[in-house]
């Protein structure tokens, strides 16, 4: 054998950089399902069912091309009392074994999604490094990320943004933006008021065929005691349901995708989002071919500039932008905590058990389906663990197992980064923070909840709210003379020496009950 192209669960592209000169005659694919990729953090059994189900849906798409896949299924529990394949239970040393006994002359991969997985394929390649090729999925290099950070003393993605679109020519007129502005964030902030969202058009669902089913039965058995519920899984795992997504969403949400991206309602899960994540950050669909649908949309059907430009802004901008700075960062970035938080994550977010309406449908979604919008993660659940003081690695370890489109060199930054503030400003300018008043404003949850959003101490105070000026209070010096935050800071300093620390007690009563109620279970 000449090459073993190693494929990762997070590289189902045909068209990745390490089959570049693959001779069937010379040349064989390897993948495997072990179990260190579902437990090193409990992933739900949703997030596990659509990596092995796209896996194998691959797997058999690369076989019918005529080409040798070498593929370990995931060993049952039964299987799994033999020792020699519980000392394969790692992708690194599943690699090590098989590599031993293929004898390749050598391994090519694409650059994986986590620097964890790296370490072990290099670890794995021993004395012969492997050939790690650039990722062609993405729109800007590593090389060119770093080589546009260099010079900046702070990285903002609005002007990484600008300079994407520059280059590639997204949403361009000659040098300038279409519409004449470069973000339309301004006009996509609207809440959907006392009547709700009305009828909302529902996503296209994808019924599990017989391997889909297969990986389910797999994954019921091997990881019973996981979150997420199976019963919904609908996601798709081929280019071709990807594809149909895509289109999908183009047709029937993106016009209203933009105003009401930031907005919240009880019990609708999808509301106008696009469910595209999984798939991109599968490669079942490529970035190019996205922004292409939805620029193309723009052109041809004249739908609004605001939501074509704030759904792009997310895959052009943001998503190249998080990866950048993940890799110019790891490994040392996932130790970053700025801001010193210590506070255990709560039992609420692997339980939904919570007296808060607007926390508790977030969580019980995100445990139910694997999916929260970027509203429900930043300014729901991220916020609440920000105020309250999380340790940021143990809330960057759940979301990575949660949710159904994590992969770490999205996730982390954009958990330690824009939701907790834990590299102290190198993603982000600010900390995103907001009392309950910013929750009720948009959705509906505050009307139906114990908790009054507009009290900070007392029986009925917000938690949110009593945290918020909580944490304006503990960071004061450090933010005092923020250029976006000192308006909030000085705030708080017009508050009573009285009604400070009467919500510094209540804030460290809430935090000690928290901690004791888990330590009861």
């Amino acid at each position: 054998m000449r090459h073993l192209v190693v494929i990762l669960g997070d590289q189902l592209n045909a068209d990745a950089t390490a089959f570049a000169g693959f001779d069937a005659a010379q040349d064989a694919v390897w993948m495997a399902e072990v179990r260190a990729e579902s437990t090193h953090v409990p992933s739900s059994k949703v997030r596990t069912v659509l990596f092995l189900a796209a896996m194998r849906h691959f797997r058999e798409a690369q076989r019918a091309l005529g080409r040798v896949v070498h593929y370990r299924e995931l060993p049952t529990r039964t299987a799994s009392d033999t020792p020699a394949i519980e000392s394969e239970d790692t992708l690194g040393a599943a690699l090590a074994a098989d590599l031993a006994k293929l004898q390749p002359q050598g391994v090519v991969l694409v650059q994986p999604g986590d620097f964890r997985v790296l370490q072990q394929i290099r670890a794995a390649c021993g004395t012969t490094p492997p050939q790690v090729c650039e990722d062609s999925h993405f729109l800007c290099s590593l090389p060119d990320f770093a080589a546009w950070a260099a010079p900046r003393k702070e990285l903002r993605m609005e002007y990484f943004y600008r300079w994407m679109r520059r280059r590639t020519g997204v949403l361009m007129e000659d040098d300038q933006p279409v519409g004449g502005e470069w973000n339309y964030d301004s006009e996509n902030r609207a809440a959907f008021g006392k009547q709700g969202p009305g009828l909302l058009p529902a996503p296209q669902q994808f019924t599990p065929d017989d391997l889909t089913r297969e990986v389910m039965a797999l994954v019921e058995s091997e990881f019973p005691d996981h979150v997420g519920n199976l019963k919904h899984f609908d996601w798709p795992v081929t280019p071709e349901d990807a594809a149909a997504a895509l289109n999908d969403f183009i047709l029937h949400r993106l016009a209203a995708f933009g105003p009401f991206q930031d907005a919240l309602w009880p019990g609708e899960p999808w509301l106008y989002h696009s469910r595209l994540a999984s798939a991109l950050n599968l490669k079942l669909l490529s970035p190019q071919q996205v922004i292409a649908a939805a620029e193309a949309a723009w052109q041809q059907h004249r739908l609004p500039i605001a939501s074509v430009e704030g759904f792009i802004r997310q895959i052009l901008g943001w998503r190249e932008y998080v990866r950048g700075i993940y890799w110019l960062k790891m490994p040392e970035y996932v130790e970053r905590n700025a801001l010193g938080a210590t506070q255990p994550l709560p039992d609420a977010y692997w339980t939904g058990d919570t007296d808060m309406a607007c926390l508790r449908d977030a969580l019980q979604q995100t445990l139910e389906y694997g999916y929260a919008h970027h509203i429900q993660r930043l300014m729901v659940t991220g916020l609440y663990a920000l105020l309250l003081g999380v340790d940021p690695k143990a809330l960057h370890e759940w979301y990575l197992a949660v949710y159904v489109d994590a992969v770490e060199w999205v996730e982390l930054p954009n958990t330690l980064g824009m939701s907790q503030f834990a590299d102290g400003g190198l993603l982000g300018s600010k900390p995103y923070i907001a009392s309950g008043k910013y929750l009720q404003k948009m959705g509906p949850y505050c009307a139906g909840c114990r908790y009054r959003p507009d009290e900070a101490t007392g029986e009925r105070a917000c938690p949110y709210t009593t945290l918020y000026w909580d944490f304006l209070d503990r960071h004061e010096e450090r933010f005092r003379d923020h250029p976006r935050l000192a308006l909030q800071v000085r705030n708080v300093a017009r508050l009573s020496a009285e009604k400070r620390t009467a919500i510094r007690e209540q804030a460290a009563a809430y935090r000690a009950t928290l901690v004791a109620d888990s330590l009861k279970k």
